[in-house]
C-alpha cells in the first residue's frame, strides 16, 4: 500500500516512512487522517509576534510634529509631562491595534463599551500633550480616528470619524492661537480609510482561514464516508457469502464431505479475496469488474439455495460498468440476507441493471435504507444515474440502477 504526498508523489507506507530521514518525509497530521508529506514550515516568530508591533508602530511618524514642538518647549514640568503623555499616547495606539488584531484572530468583535473606553483613554492622553505641544496635539486626532475604525462597529465608527475630522476645522476658530489645519482634516479621513482597509483585510484573512478549516473538515468527513461505503460494500457481501457457505458446509459435512470440502475451499478463497479487496481499497486502487460480480452472484445465490438467472457476460462501458458491479453486489447481498426468496433474476442492459427476487424482503425508499443502499445511491448520483428500490407487480423486492446511455 502506498500513501500519496501532494508534493513528492507515492511514498511507502508503514513505520519506515514515518521515520524516513533521507528524503525529509514526515507525517503531517490533520484530525482524523494520516497524511504523509514534507514537513510544513512553521510561521516565522516575527510574523507571529512582531508583525503587529511593526504595522502598529509604523504610523507613529505622524507624531514627529508634536514631538518637535514639545522638545523645543522651554524646560520644566509642562515639557516633561507632555513628553510622557506623547509616549503613552503612542503606546496606547499600538496596544489598541494589537488588541483588535487579536480579537479578529480569535474571531471575536470588540464590545462597544470596551471600544469607547479605549477611545476615551487615547483622547485623554492626547489632551495631556497640550501644555507642551499646544495646537500640534491635534495630530493625535489621526490616531483617534484610526482607533475608532478598529474598535467601534461600522456605523458608530463613521460618526466618530466625522466628529474627529471636524475638530481641525472647528478648534482653531475657538482657539485663535492654533493654526487652521486643512491638511490635517484630509490626513484624518485618509487614515480612517486606510485603517478600514486593514481591518477588512484581517477579516477576510480570518474568514479564509476558517473556510480552509471547514474544507479540511469536510474533506475528512467525505473520506470517512467513502471508506465506510467501500468497506461495507466489500465486507458485507463477502462475509454474507462466507456465512452462507459455512452453513452449507456444516449441513453437508456428515453426508457429503467432499462437497463440504469444496465449500470450505470456496470460503478460504472468498476470505483471501476480501482481504485483498480491503488492501486495495485502503490504497485507493480498488476496481470491480461486472463479469466477476455476476459470477460471484451466481455462486452466492447457488450456495444460499436460491435459483439464479444471471447473464454470463455483460458489455457495459465505464463508468457504468463499475456502478453496475456495485449494484449487483449490493442487490445480491440483500437477496441472500433479507429476502427469503427462492428465485432471483439479474438483468443487465447498457443503460440499467436490475436485481429482482420473489421474496418478501423490506421495501425501502430510494433515499432511505441501510448504509449499503445509501452508498449505492451516492455512487449512482455521482455518475448521473438513479437508484430505484421497491416492489414490482407479481414480484418481490426489486433494485434497479439506471444511467442515461
Amino acid at each position: 500500500m502506498t500513501a500519496m504526498s501532494p508534493t513528492t508523489g507515492p511514498a511507502p507506507a508503514g513505520p519506515a516512512s514515518v521515520h524516513d530521514q533521507g528524503n525529509g518525509i514526515r507525517p503531517t497530521h490533520l484530525a482524523g487522517t494520516h497524511t504523509f508529506g514534507p514537513p510544513v514550515p512553521k510561521p516565522s516568530p516575527f510574523f507571529q509576534h512582531g508583525f503587529g508591533w511593526l504595522v502598529g508602530s509604523v504610523w507613529l511618524f505622524y507624531l514627529g510634529q508634536p514631538l518637535g514642538t514639545i522638545l523645543n518647549h522651554p524646560g520644566g514640568f509642562a515639557k516633561w509631562f507632555s513628553l510622557g503623555a506623547l509616549v503613552a499616547f503612542g503606546l496606547s495606539y499600538v496596544l489598541v491595534f494589537l488588541w483588535t488584531r487579536r480579537m479578529h484572530i480569535e474571531e471575536r468583535q470588540p464590545r462597544l463599551r470596551d471600544g469607547l473606553v479605549w477611545l476615551g483613554v487615547t483622547l485623554v492622553l492626547g489632551l495631556a500633550m497640550l501644555p507642551g505641544a499646544g495646537g500640534d496635539w491635534m495630530v493625535g486626532l489621526v490616531y483617534i480616528a484610526a482607533s475608532a475604525v478598529m474598535v467601534l462597529p461600522p456605523r458608530a465608527a463613521v460618526v466618530a470619524v466625522a466628529v474627529v475630522a471636524a475638530q481641525p476645522l472647528l478648534l482653531p476658530v475657538l482657539v485663535p492661537e492654533w493654526k487652521h489645519e486643512n491638511g490635517l482634516f484630509f490626513s484624518i479621513v485618509l487614515a480612517a480609510f486606510a485603517m478600514f482597509g486593514v481591518t477588512r483585510m484581517i477579516d477576510h484573512n480570518m474568514r479564509l482561514t476558517a473556510a480552509n478549516r471547514e474544507i479540511a473538515r469536510l474533506a475528512v468527513a467525505e473520506e470517512r464516508a467513502r471508506a465506510a461505503r467501500d468497506l461495507h460494500d466489500i465486507l458485507g457481501h463477502s462475509l454474507t457469502v462466507i456465512t452462507i457457505k459455512a452453513e452449507l458446509a456444516g449441513r453437508l459435512l456428515p453426508d457429503a464431505p467432499d462437497r463440504a470440502k469444496t465449500e470450505v475451499n470456496d470460503m478460504e478463497r472468498l476470505a483471501r479475496e476480501a482481504l485483498a479487496d480491503i488492501r486495495r481499497t485502503v490504497g485507493a486502487y480498488r476496481e470491480v469488474c461486472l463479469e466477476e460480480e455476476l459470477a460471484s452472484a451466481r455462486s452466492a445465490l447457488s450456495a444460499a439455495g436460491i435459483e439464479a438467472q444471471v447473464p454470463r457476460s455483460a458489455d457495459v462501458p465505464e463508468p457504468r460498468g463499475t456502478l453496475f458491479s456495485w449494484a449487483v453486489r449490493e442487490g445480491v447481498t440483500n437477496v441472500v440476507r433479507h429476502s427469503g426468496a427462492t428465485r432471483c433474476v439479474i438483468t443487465v442492459r447498457p443503460d440499467a441493471v436490475e436485481i429482482a427476487d420473489n421474496g418478501s424482503g423490506p421495501v425501502a425508499a430510494a433515499g432511505a435504507g441501510g448504509s449499503g443502499l445509501r452508498g449505492l445511491r451516492e455512487r449512482a448520483e455521482a455518475c448521473g444515474g438513479q437508484l430505484s428500490v421497491g416492489r414490482a407487480p407479481g414480484s418481490g423486492f426489486v433494485l434497479r440502477v439506471s444511467v442515461p446511455a
